[in-house]
């Protein structure tokens, strides 16, 4: 390791891995949107965020859960151009206000922190001038 290994982890880091109670935000925010399905939970996150990713055991973990207490319902649907069916998920009608507010918690941690005010100077040059 160098010092230079550290400024790059910094400039770009690697992707951090959402746990249940995150996945869960997340996946009510998604089907708010409309129904959706497993894989395309995981690429949709990955297509729309470089900082955030989210594993199988784990997404699969929360769906299970939202399941079992009856948040979201799925079925089976045969996907244009695929060969099997895909097994979609759809929030349950009686769960949609509880589910916005859940989906809230996801919004208000996955939106990007403000920017620094104009003048400021960068993390990089901060880091610097502690070293003199």
């Amino acid at each position: 390791m160098n010092f230079e290994d550290i400024y790059c982890f910094f400039r770009k880091p690697p992707p951090l891995y959402l746990n249940q109670e995150l996945a869960v935000c997340y996946i009510l925010d998604i089907l708010l949107q409309g129904d959706s399905y497993g894989t395309e939970l995981i690429a949709r996150l990955e297509h729309e965020s470089s900082t955030y990713r989210l594993s199988d055991t784990v997404l699969y973990s929360a769906i299970k859960f939202l399941e079992g207490s009856g948040t979201i319902v799925g079925y089976w649907k045969k996907v244009e151009g695929r060969g099997r069916p895909r097994r979609m998920y759809q929030i349950d009608s009686e769960w949609t206000t509880k589910a916005r507010e859940l989906a809230y918690f996801w919004e208000q941690y996955s939106s990007p922190p403000s920017t620094p005010a104009a003048g400021s100077s960068s993390l990089e040059g901060q880091a610097l001038s502690l070293g003199n």
